[in-house]
């Protein structure tokens, strides 16, 4: 199953190492589940750890980076299954342009999931003229969902 975490769930993730998406974190070291993630939503990220209220120090913010790339398959724009232009078409707009760039990722990545807890993507899940062609999920509809799905051997893995 092909993921996308919003800035806020890899904070929940990795910094706080928030009990309730235990079960996401371990399917994403289990390696059943694929993450994705971009130059844009890499750069939002270091933004968001050097943020004053996680008093996170320059080695702390590297060392949770360094963490994220190393389960994320970063994509370029050249390698898109589905194209800049076409995503633009697909997806219904969000009002902070900010998390645009999350659903754009998961059009270009043939995502199964955005998952997220903002209020707004969150929103947009619930469009009916102009749904996502995938699932904007908070952590834990993801985790039930996740573990309802059969683990894919090692060679079904997309």
């Amino acid at each position: 199953m092909k993921l996308v975490l919003d800035t806020n769930v890899l904070m929940e993730l990795l910094h706080y190492r928030d009990p309730r998406s235990l079960a996401l974190m371990q399917a994403i070291t289990e390696g059943r589940v694929t993450c994705f993630t971009d130059s844009g939503c890499l750069t939002e990220f270091e933004r968001v750890l050097a943020y004053p209220q996680f008093k996170l120090d320059e080695a702390a913010q590297r060392s949770l980076h360094t963490w994220y790339r190393s389960f994320a398959t970063s994509i370029d724009a050249g390698d898109n299954a589905v194209s800049e232009a076409e995503t633009a078409t697909l997806l219904p707009r969000c009002r902070d342009t900010d998390d645009q760039k999350f659903m754009e990722l998961a059009a270009r990545t043939d995502a199964d999931l955005l998952i997220t807890r903002d209020k707004e993507l969150l929103r947009l899940a619930r469009s009916r003229a102009r749904p996502a062609p995938f699932s904007i999920l908070t952590p834990e509809r993801a985790i039930a969902l996740l573990t309802t799905v059969p683990a894919l051997a090692p060679e079904q893995t997309p």
